[in-house]
Parts: structure tokens; sequence; C-alpha cells
């Protein structure tokens, strides 16, 4: 009877290893199954949620917070006036911690202040239109929790 040597029996090993991971295939958040509805409810998420954007309409009226009354526009340079102190700043002494913070603190005031400015505005549309665009969304979240619960197994026929 022949012997099996250790090189064999290592190369036994990872084959047997590979059998298994082929039979215990993983898919969807490591459940057995679940691949093909994870990757239709993700496409019905992604196609409703750009349907649901699509139809938001964004306009800007910068008026500062309405700090300067009624519906005048405020100014712009007063919110400028940190980030170039800190650009300047850093370009004598790029090492200066006064010069990042007055840099970073000034963009951030800048991009507050335009974020804050923009007003959203759904577009008119059919109900049709409406419960389309919010059922595929939903319908694709529900596809894909229910791709990551395990699916049953699949008795096989014992015909032979």
């Amino acid at each position: 009877m022949p012997t099996i040597d250790s090189k064999q029996a290592q190369e036994l090993a990872s084959l047997e290893e590979a059998k298994a991971l082929i039979r215990g295939r993983r898919g969807a958040g490591g459940t057995p199954g679940g691949v093909g509805t994870f990757l239709l409810g993700v496409g019905l998420s992604v196609l409703g949620g750009y349907l649901v954007l699509n139809q938001v309409q964004v306009s800007s009226s910068f008026t500062f917070f309405g700090l300067w009354g009624g519906g005048r526009t405020a100014g712009f340079g007063l919110t400028m006036l940190p980030l170039l102190i800190g650009i300047g700043v850093l370009f004598f002494d790029a090492k200066t911690k006064v010069g990042w913070f007055l840099s970073v603190g000034g963009l951030l005031t800048i991009l507050a202040a335009v974020l804050m400015s923009l007003s959203i505005h759904w577009a008119q549309t059919s109900l049709f239109n409406t419960l389309l665009m919010f059922g595929m969304l939903a319908a694709g979240f529900g596809l894909v929790a229910r791709s990551l619960r395990a699916y049953p197994e699949v008795a096989e026929s014992e015909d032979s």
C-alpha cells in the first residue's frame, strides 16, 4: 500500500479546502446566496434615488443669514477676510498655527455661508411618478436588506 508523504498530505489538504470553498460559496453579507437579489436591490435603489434627486431643484439667494436687513444681499468680502489674512500669514511662515487656523476657519465660514444660502424645492410632478420614484427606492432597500439574510438551503433530490 503506498504511503502519503507530507507534501502530498499538504496538497490533499489544500484541495479539500478549495472544495469546501466552492461548496460553501458565500453571497451578500457573507451569507449563502442572495447575490442576485442584492444586485437587483442596489440597482433599484440607485435608479429610484437618481429619479428622486432629479426632481429636486436647488436655487440660491445669498443673503448671509438675513443679517443685513430685508432682501438686501450681504457683502461677500467680510467672509473672505479671515481666509485672505490666513493665506498671507501662511506665505510669510507656513508653520504658524495662526495662519492655518485663519485659513481653514475662513474657508469653513465661506462654505457654511454658501450652504446656508441654498433653497431646495420639489419640482411639480404627477402622483404616479412620485409613487414610482419612492416605490423603487423602498423596494431596492428592501431587496438589499433581504439579500443580507441567509437563504434556506435547497434540499438535493435523491433520484439516484
